[in-house]
């Protein structure tokens, strides 16, 4: 049976804007590869950090949340400790509370969004 995960990884902030297109791309084709189905991706961007991580105060943050096959998380996190790029690094289980308040979160994003583009168009018009 297929749990359902959130990870988030910081990538190093020295990172171009491709390189760091070019990690997120590599973590998504290999959680699809490896039979996982992502549910939501989220671009963070570059983000503050709490405490100096490897003498550095800023980090590229990103977030998948995807269904995925338990033994996979521990392939996913070697791949994570292998990248020089990746600094930090968290995956747990989400429970049917943490899928709930994620799926709402996301509606409540996606009305927001649409919100002022009704309000633009109704003021030109």
């Amino acid at each position: 049976m297929l749990k359902q995960y959130e990870t988030v990884f910081i990538a190093t902030p020295v990172l171009s804007e491709e390189q760091i297109k070019e990690a997120v791309e590599k973590y998504r084709s290999f959680i699809t590869s490896e039979g996982g189905e992502i549910v939501n991706d989220e671009d963070w961007g570059l983000r503050k950090l709490a405490y100096p991580i490897q003498k550095k105060t800023t980090g590229f943050y990103h977030l998948f949340e995807f269904r995925a096959d338990s033994q996979f998380i521990n392939k996913l996190e070697t791949q994570y400790r292998r990248d020089e790029r990746i600094i930090r690094f968290l995956t747990f289980v989400m429970d049917k509370d943490s899928i709930a308040y994620s799926e709402r979160r996301r509606s409540n994003r996606k009305e927001n969004a649409a919100a002022p583009a009704a309000e633009n168009t109704a003021k030109e018009e």
